[in-house]
């Protein structure tokens, strides 16, 4: 029997969550191993090889290491494409495109102000840093015109992609979490009709809501 892969990093990472709940959705062993960043652990020699820019997560499998979540989550899905959702990457090239272009627009457009939002309104507090109001103002704009583009794509489809969940989706679920559950500005998302209908469903996913469960309890 083949050994779980290992994901190194906290679950309270929003790129290490990412990659748990890709591991969930495609029914893959994984061990997690916890890396304290406040006590720099991801600096040190032994991470650097894995992870040469000493940020999380870091993923082994057997002798293979990667770094960056989406690339990981590629690679998962595509190793292990008969296992679990065997939909979250596509079954086909265009259904590949589709999410692929979908999650480029996730890591291009909607990350950048989302992931300030969140180190602005929920990071910042617990780790007594000054807000910067400036900043949290910009990046609610930018996140806004992003939504109203999901918007009208979520009235036309029920994913992202097309009919099925996939990556595309699930790669907004750790930022989304934390602006929703975390901070008052839930109602980026929840007052938007589509946006409002999808994130409701991709959150609901047992796979999201044992990640969750992994972050409350670690």
């Amino acid at each position: 029997m083949a050994a779980p892969v290992k994901v190194y990093g906290p679950t309270l990472s929003t790129a290490v969550s990412r990659v748990l709940a890709c591991l969930i959705e495609k029914d893959v062993d994984f061990q997690l191993i916890p890396i304290n960043m406040s006590k720099g652990e991801h600096k040190k020699p032994d991470f650097i090889k894995m992870q040469p820019f000493g940020q999380v997560p870091a993923f082994q499998d057997e002798s293979i290491s990667l770094f960056e979540s989406r690339a990981i989550c590629r690679y998962i899905c595509d190793k292990y494409a008969d296992k679990g959702n065997k939909e979250l990457y596509g079954t086909n090239p265009l259904a590949k495109a589709s999410i692929d272009q979908w999650l480029e627009a996730e890591g291009q457009s909607f990350n950048p102000p989302s992931g300030a939002l969140v180190f602005q309104l929920a990071f910042a507090p617990r780790m007594k840093i000054p807000q910067d109001e400036g900043l949290i103002k910009q990046n609610q704009e930018k996140l806004g015109k992003v939504l109203d583009v999901y918007e009208k794509r979520l009235g036309e489809s029920r994913f992202l992609a097309g009919d099925e969940f996939s990556l595309a989706d699930l790669s907004h679920l750790p930022n989304t979490q934390y602006l929703v559950a975390g901070t008052d500005r839930g109602e980026l998302f929840t007052s938007r009709k589509n946006v409002g209908r999808w994130w409701s469903e991709i959150s609901s996913r047992e796979s999201w809501k044992k990640v969750v469960q992994m972050q409350k309890s670690g």
